[in-house]
């Protein structure tokens, strides 16, 4: 398992998958390395759910802090084109966190659940001695559906047209440009477009216009590894190669110059927010339409067909081993201190 970050395929394979207790008959989808959620029947009805932790950045502000927490949550129980309907929570906070502090993460986590239509049933709060931030403890988001209304991990077929939303390195890019702003030598421009991207790293309304709007065969959240990283896990899941125009993925303002800055490449870099989707040939105008109608950027940026991997413009591209913004992260954070 790597040092930093989700643990890789060899290591999930080797030392999670064959443990996974009971083998029930109603689990209709396990884990799976690189997929985002799992679903279990429950009488006519289908339960996605999907954990993660709670991410939490007092230097975003807590009100900012709180949104971005809770998207993450939202994100990968989004992509089962379900939308999400309950949450179960835990907070282990660190105990230097105030009351009022508290109470302004809570109270936006509240707005934006109820804004959404979710639930909060169950949880845990504490103040503990050991935790830190930004992991301030996990939670799972639940979306009760219709079988039918069900997008798998691994629907992609061959034929599939594939469409991204919004492009690379969006969450690497507002997040970074919040976080170092005084570090930045961008032009005002671009630090003002990069800063931003911040409220573009949720892809939950991106996932449930996509689903509504036409046949669409899978949806993955573009998360550590970036673009490449999710394209890789999209195409694995669904035992298809994919294609892509690079000229044709929307890059959003303030990305190059921030990754730039950073020298990182925005293509292997964390995205939250950026959806990738793959849907039935000829149907791929009917989403974008509505992406459109929802002011979210998005293209068609190229094919699933037989054969497995990721090309862009005709060359392969390998997935990614490690995703550079932790270290760029670290790195700007050893910087803003040694400046103090």
């Amino acid at each position: 398992m790597s040092d930093l970050g989700k643990a890789d395929r060899e290591f999930f394979d080797r030392e999670i998958y064959p443990n996974l207790g009971a083998d029930r008959e109603d689990v209709r989808l396990g884990p799976r390395h690189g997929v985002d959620f799992g679903v279990v029947d429950v009488a006519d009805r289908v339960l996605a759910l999907a954990t993660d932790p709670v991410f939490v950045m007092p230097s975003l502000g807590f009100d900012r802090a709180a949104w971005f927490a809770f998207h993450i949550l939202m994100s990968d129980v989004a992509v089962s084109g379900l939308r999400p309907t309950h949450l179960s929570i835990d907070l282990n906070l660190p105990a230097e966190i105030t009351d009022e502090q508290f109470a302004t993460l809570w109270g936006r986590m509240h707005e934006e659940a109820a804004e959404l239509g979710v639930s909060i049933v169950t949880g845990h709060t504490g103040r503990y001695a050991g935790c830190n931030y930004p992991m301030v403890g996990g939670g799972t988001a639940l979306a009760v559906g219709d079988p039918a209304d069900l997008v798998r991990p691994d629907g992609a077929r061959a034929g599939d047209e594939v469409i991204v939303t919004k492009g690379p390195a969006i969450e690497a890019t507002g997040l970074l440009a919040i976080q170092f702003e005084e570090l930045l030598d961008l032009d005002p421009g671009a630090m003002e477009a990069a800063k931003d991207r911040f409220y573009d790293m949720s892809p939950v309304r991106d996932a449930l216009v996509a689903a509504a709007a036409g046949p669409v065969t899978a949806m993955h959240d573009a998360t550590e590894g970036g673009i490449y990283g999710g394209l890789h896990e999209t195409a694995r899941a669904g035992g298809v190669r994919i294609d892509v125009e690079r000229e044709a993925v929307p890059v959003m303002d303030g990305v190059r110059e921030t990754c730039g800055a950073f020298d990182i490449d925005p293509w292997i870099s964390i995205s939250e927010g950026t959806l990738l989707l793959t849907v039935e040939g000829g149907h791929g105008e009917e989403v974008l339409a509505a992406l459109d109608s929802e002011g979210i950027p998005a293209a068609v940026v190229g094919e699933a067909s037989e054969g497995e991997g990721v090309y862009f413009d005709g060359e392969p591209v390998e997935r990614p081993e490690r995703d550079p913004f932790w270290a760029a992260f670290e790195e700007g954070m050893q910087e803003l201190e040694g400046a103090e």
